[in-house]
């Protein structure tokens, strides 16, 4: 009876621990997200509506990054307007 051997078969050891398991498709970019303020056509981000503002609020209070909600520019600076009201009127 004759053994068969399982081998993985690379010309360097080191490829398969830098691909992944993925492999070198799995290391593509992330699709950016489109802002939702945008994609809901909402004109104006209200400070008053503290459900909408707690969506982009960290467990410790902090203003979550635009790179992390989708969030485009413009609608950026206006949800920070709106946070900063929000607390100085402790309604966060």
């Amino acid at each position: 009876m004759e053994e068969v051997k399982n081998e993985v078969t690379t010309e360097n050891p080191d490829q398969q621990r830098e691909e992944g398991f993925r492999g070198r498709r799995g290391m593509q970019k992330p699709k950016r997200r489109v802002c939702s303020f945008c994609m809901n056509k909402i004109a104006y981000i209200d400070y008053k509506d503290i459900n909408r503002l707690k969506k982009y609020l960290s467990e410790k209070g902090k203003i979550i990054s635009r790179r992390q909600t989708g969030l485009c520019a413009r609608h950026q600076r206006e949800l920070t307007t709106a946070i900063k009201r929000a607390r100085n009127m402790s309604l966060i």
